[in-house]
């Protein structure tokens, strides 16, 4: 087991040259499953985070709680963790540094925080404030700044470049280490942010995207997979229950892992 700092400083290497390859995890056990596939570090999904711990997602869960979960994932791996804490979970720029500090202090090698508010984006001053009270909390973090821009569909498209652009700036120049542009799949476009960012370049993906190598070429330094495991993985339980219930029958848990194999993951 590496240290703390060990792992942080590993971690913002992966980003250069890249890429850094994201399947999401949302609980010891998937971090454990995706580490043990050859991940070089695990990230959480807010999403899958919540629902697991009984909440929707959108900074309703606890913060305690997001916290606790990922010192669990933290002990479990042997790889750096990134912890997605949504916008940060606080209304001001000092409770989004006190929850950085505590991931920090919980042995995160990074953080995600988004932009987004409501259906749109917190101002941009206003965020860049909450960025920079992230960064003075943890000076070692790797903060992975999220900008809704096209996500949400804000604003005119044609300006949607440019305002994410101008943004990453802001952020960037208020201590942020990296972009993380989601709703962005077009290669084009994605490389049109890489080229205008001076910054390690992170996009989501989902079934139907541009492969990863395609993404590199275009500049990308890091993809996630965000929610997208979680939900298949919720999925098959949900055909498993309604296959069972229905048919009496059950194939919807065909080709899981063996209990032997999951169960080994944990014997550390």
């Amino acid at each position: 087991m590496t240290s703390t700092a060990d792992r942080t400083e590993l971690f913002h290497a992966l980003h250069r040259p890249g890429p850094l390859v994201l399947p999401n995890a949302w609980d010891v056990a998937s971090a454990l499953v995706v580490e043990a596939a050859g991940a070089k570090a695990v990230a959480t999904t807010s999403a899958g985070v919540a629902w697991s711990l009984g909440a929707p997602d959108g900074d309703r869960l606890q913060r305690d709680l997001a916290v606790d979960l990922v010192a669990r994932i933290v002990r479990a791996v042997g790889v750096p963790v990134s912890a997605d804490i949504e916008s940060g979970f606080g209304s001001t720029a000092g409770e989004v540094a006190e929850t950085v500090k505590a991931v920090a202090e919980a042995g995160a090698s990074g953080v995600n925080i988004e932009d987004g508010l409501g259906a749109g984006q917190r101002d941009v001053g206003e965020q860049a404030e909450r960025f920079a009270a992230a960064r003075e909390a943890a000076p070692a973090l790797y903060v992975n700044a999220r900008i809704d821009t096209y996500l949400r569909g804000v604003g005119d498209p044609a300006d949607r470049l440019g305002v994410t652009l101008e943004r990453a700036a802001r952020y960037l120049e208020a201590g942020a280490s990296g972009i993380f542009v989601p709703g962005v799949v077009d290669l084009a476009t994605a490389a049109e942010l890489a080229k205008g960012v001076d910054a390690p370049l992170n996009v989501l993906v989902w079934p139907g995207a541009p492969a990863v190598d395609e993404f590199v070429e275009a500049g990308v330094a890091r993809v996630s997979l965000g929610s997208g495991v979680a939900e298949a993985a919720y999925a098959v339980a949900r055909r498993a229950a309604e296959e069972m219930l229905t048919l009496g029958t059950y194939s919807s848990v065909e080709n899981g892992i063996p209990y032997g194999d999951l169960n080994a993951l944990f014997q550390r």
